[in-house]
C-alpha cells in the first residue's frame, strides 16, 4: 500500500514514500528532499554463500546525469563506472550502517541508491543516507537502526544544518554526520582550520537534528515495517572456543607482545597451524572455525591489554607516537617529493606542477566542473608483504586519496597566487596503520619541496578506541593506532590539520556509536599529535616552502587582456594561438576573464609569446618596432606579418637606402626581418619600413 510520510528538515520538507516503487526488494522507499529525489533499495540473500567468513555488505550510490538534465560526455553517452564522488558517497553510507548489523550475519546485503532528480540546494548524498536507513529499517533484514544524517556548515561563525549552495560556498567547513538517537556513528569533514571546540559544538548541534530524523524513521517503521527474518548464525561453536582457549590462550598473550609486525604475524600463524593440527581429529572439517577462534582470542587479549592494563603490544604508552622520520627531495627529476615514516608505515608523496590546461574536468551531478588540485593514493600489495598483482585503484584507495586531498585543500594557494595545476601522488611503501594520515604528512613535505607556497604545514594522525563490551562508559582512547589496533579496536578516528585547527576528519567505527566525551578526547589527543609531527618532524625536514619551483617544472607567466580580444588571440580554428605555441614552444591557457597563463621552462620563450600576444591585442602605433616574416612579394613591395594575423606593406622604396630594381634583390618570402611602423592610413592599412632604413 502506498504511504507518504513527511517531516521538516532544516526548513525544507523531507518526504518518504513507501509501497509504490521497487516492491520486489526487501525494503525500498522514494525520498524527496525539496526537488531532490532518491530511490533507496535494500536486498538480502536467503542464505549465506558457502565459505563466507565475513559480512558481505555492498553499498552503491548511482549518479544519473538525467537528474540534472545532462547527457553524459564521451562516445558511449551513458553512465559508466561510478565517479569518485559517487564512490566517496557510497563509503559514507556504508560506514554508519555496517556496525548496526548483527555481528554473526553472513547473508549478502546489497544497498542501492539511485539519484533521480537533483536540486543543488538539497544534498542528494544526505537524502540517500536517510533513504538507506529507512529502507533497511522497514525491511525484513536484521538491522539495529535507524540512523539519521545531516550536513553541517559554518557560515559567519554560525552552525548551519544542511546548508544551501550559497551557504556552502561561504562556509568554513562541510561536515557529513550520521548517528543513531543515542550516539554519533560517522563523521566525514573538510574544514578551513576550524578549532576542536567549534567542531565539537557543530557535531552536537547536528546530532540534535539527527535524533529528530531517527524518531521520524521509527514512526515509519511502526506503520509499514516488516518483521525481521531468521538467519543462520555464523558464531563459532562454544566447544571449539573452549578447546582453543585451553590449548593456546597463554601462548597468544605472549606472541602478540612485539613491535615487529612480521614477527607477530609469524608467531600467530604458527599458533594457528598447531591448533588446527592438534584439534583436527576432535573437530574434523573445522580448520576455518579454529583459525577464527584463535583470531577471536587474539582480539580479546589485545583489547584487555589496552582497556585494563593500558598496555600496547609494542610497548608504547597510550599517548605515544611511533618513531617518526621525514625527508624531502628524495627524487632528482620530479618537481617535489617527500618521504614520511611513522613506525612501519611509510609513504612517498610526489608533487607535479602543470599548466592550467592540466586541470581535471568533471562530469557529475553537482556544480563542480573542474579540479585544479588533485591527490591520488596507491596501496600496492608489497606494502603489507603480500604477493598480489597490481590492479586499478579500489574504493579504499579513492577514499584515502580524497581524505588527504581534503586535508591539504585549505592551505593550497589560490590560482592568482600560484597559477599551476597541482597533482600529488602518495605511494604507500609500507603499511602498518593510518597510511592516509601518513599521506597527509608526505603531501606537506612534497608541496613545500616543490615550492608551492602553502599557508601552513598540515599533519594527520589517528586515534583509537577500546570500549568495554559490558559497560560502554568504560573506555580508553589512544593515539597513532597501528594495524593490529585498527583491526581489533573499535575506532579509527583520523584528524588532519594545521597548528591553527582542523582541516579534515574521517571516522570509522565498529561499535554502534560514539559519545561526545569520546569525540572530545579524540580531538584532544590528535591535536597534540599533529602539533608534535609538524614542529618536531615536518618543519625540521623543510622549514618553509622553497622560494622557487624546480628547474624541471614549467615556469608560469601571467598577463591580462581585454576579454573582447580573446577571439583575435585564438584566431579562426585556433590558427593564431597554435602558431604562437609552435613558434615559441610554450603552453598557453586563456581564461574567460582575459587572464592568460604562459607556461615554459625558458623565460625567453615566454617573453616572446607574450610580446606576440601583446602585438595582437594592442593598438599599432607609428614608431613601434616589430620582428616579422615576409609573407608575399609584389612588384611594388613586400607584405610582412609583424604580429600573428596582422600584415603591413614595406614599399620597395623603404627597403634600402639605395635604389633597387626589384624587391627580390632585398627580400624573399619567409625572410625574418625587423620592421618599423611609419604610417597608418585612413583605411587602417599599415605601412612599414625595414628597421635600418631612415
Amino acid at each position: 500500500m502506498h504511504r507518504t510520510f513527511t517531516m521538516e528538515l532544516a526548513g525544507r520538507p523531507l518526504t518518504v514514500e513507501t509501497g509504490k516503487m521497487a516492491q520486489l526488494a526487501n525494503g525500498s522507499c522514494l525520498v524527496r528532499y525539496g526537488d531532490t529525489v532518491v530511490l533507496s533499495t535494500v536486498t538480502a540473500s536467503k542464505e549465506p554463500r558457502e565459505g563466507i567468513d565475513f559480512f558481505p555488505l555492498s553499498v552503491d550510490y548511482e549518479e544519473k546525469l538525467y537528474s540534472v538534465g545532462k547527457i553524459p560526455g564521451g562516445f558511449i553517452k551513458r553512465e559508466g563506472k561510478p565517479s569518485e564522488k559517487a564512490i566517496l558517497t557510497a563509503r559514507a553510507i556504508d560506514r554508519p550502517i555496517r556496525p548496526l548489523f548483527p555481528s554473526d550475519l553472513r547473508n549478502d546485503v546489497v544497498v542501492v541508491n539511485t539519484v533521480l532528480s537533483v536540486e543543488q540546494d538539497n544534498s542528494p548524498e544526505i537524502t540517500a543516507m536517510i533513504g538507506t536507513s529507512v529502507a533497511l529499517s522497514i525491511s525484513d533484514i536484521p538491522f539495529n537502526g535507524p540512523v539519521g544524517a545531516v550536513s553541517i556548515g559554518l557560515v559567519n561563525d554560525e552552525v548551519v544544518i544542511n546548508p544551501k549552495t550559497k551557504e556552502r560556498d561561504a562556509s568554513d567547513m562541510y561536515v557529513t554526520l550520521a548517528g543513531t538517537k543515542d550516539k554519533i556513528c560517522m563523521i566525514e569533514a573538510g574544514a578551513n582550520e576550524v578549532s576542536d571546540d567549534v567542531m565539537l559544538k557543530a557535531l552536537i548541534k547536528g546530532h540534535g537534528t539527527i535524533k529528530k530524523i531517527c524518531t521520524f524513521i521509527e514512526d515509519i517503521v511502526k506503520e509499514v515495517g516488516k518483521p525481521k527474518f531468521e538467519y543462520k548464525s555464523a558464531q563459532i561453536p562454544e566447544e571449539i572456543m573452549e578447546a582453543v582457549k585451553e590449548l593456546c590462550y597463554d601462548e597468544i598473550k605472549v606472541a602478540v607482545l612485539t613491535d615487529d609486525k612480521t614477527v607477530r604475524d609469524a608467531r600467530m600463524d604458527d599458533i594457528t597451524n598447531r591448533a588446527q593440527e592438534a584439534l583436527a581429529e576432535r573437530f574434523p572439517d573445522s580448520a576455518s572455525a579454529i583459525s577464527e577462534a584463535v583470531t577471536t582470542f587474539e582480539k580479546k587479549i589485545i583489547r584487555e591489554y589496552l582497556l585494563k592494563e593500558h598496555k600496547r603490544v609494542d610497548g608504547r604508552s597510550l599517548d605515544e607516537i611511533r618513531a617518526l622520520e621525514a625527508e624531502v627531495a628524495v627524487l632528482p627529476r620530479t618537481h617535489g617529493s617527500g618521504l614520511f615514516k611513522r613506525g612501519l608505515t611509510q609513504v612517498l608523496t610526489v608533487a607535479t606542477l602543470g599548466p592550467m590546461s592540466d586541470i581535471q574536468m568533471l562530469d557529475g551531478i553537482d556544480l563542480e566542473e573542474e579540479k585544479r588540485y588533485m591527490h591520488h593514493y596507491n596501496f600496492p600489495a608489497y606494502s603489507v608483504g603480500e604477493a598480489r598483482p597490481t590492479r586499478g585503484p579500489g574504493r579504499r584507495e579513492i577514499g584515502h586519496g580524497a581524505l588527504a586531498e581534503r586535508a591539504l585543500e585549505p592551505v593550497i594557494p589560490s590560482e592568482e597566487e600560484f597559477p599551476y595545476a597541482i597533482r600529488l601522488v602518495s605511494e604507500v611503501l609500507m603499511s602498518n596503520g593510518s597510511t592516509s594520515q601518513g599521506s597527509v604528512c608526505g603531501s606537506t613535505l612534497a608541496l613545500m619541496d616543490a615550492g608551492v607556497p602553502i599557508k601552513r604545514p598540515v599533519a594527520g594522525i589517528s586515534a583509537g578506541l577500546i570500549v568495554n563490551e559490558e559497560d560502554e562508559n568504560d573506555f580508553v582512547t589512544f593515539i597513532d593506532i597501528q594495524g593490529i589496533e585498527d583491526f581489533f579496536g573499535d575506532m579509527d578516528f583520523k584528524v588532519a590539520g594545521t597548528e591553527k585547527g582542523i582541516t579534515a576528519i574521517q571516522v570509522d567505527i565498529k561499535v554502534q556509536g560514539l559519545s561526545y566525551e569520546i569525540i572530545k578526547q579524540a580531538f584532544e589527543i590528535t591535536r597534540r599529535g599533529r602539533l608534535q609531527i609538524i614542529n618536531d618532524v615536518l618543519l625540521k625536514a623543510i622549514p618553509e616552502p622553497r622560494k622557487e619551483v624546480s628547474k624541471y617544472a614549467p615556469k608560469m607567466f601571467t598577463m591580462k587582456i581585454d576579454p573582447d580580444k580573446i577571439r583575435e588571440v585564438i584566431g579562426t580554428g585556433g590558427k593564431v594561438i597554435n602558431r604562437i605555441i609552435e613558434e615559441t614552444d610554450v603552453k598557453i591557457d586563456i581564461q574567460d576573464d582575459g587572464t592568460i597563463y604562459v607556461a615554459t621552462p625558458e623565460k625567453e620563450n615566454a617573453e616572446k609569446a607574450m610580446k606576440m600576444i601583446s602585438g595582437i591585442v594592442g593598438e599599432v602605433e607609428i614608431g613601434a618596432e616589430y620582428e616579422g616574416k615576409v609573407t608575399r612579394i609584389m612588384n611594388f613591395g613586400a607584405f610582412v606579418e609583424f604580429v600573428p594575423g596582422k600584415e603591413g606593406l614595406v614599399h620597395i622604396s623603404k627597403m634600402s637606402k639605395k635604389r633597387i630594381k626589384k624587391v627580390e634583390d632585398v627580400l624573399n618570402v619567409g625572410d625574418e626581418v625587423e620592421v618599423k611602423v611609419i604610417d597608418i592610413d585612413k583605411q587602417g592599412r599599415i605601412n612599414l619600413a625595414l628597421k635600418d632604413i631612415e
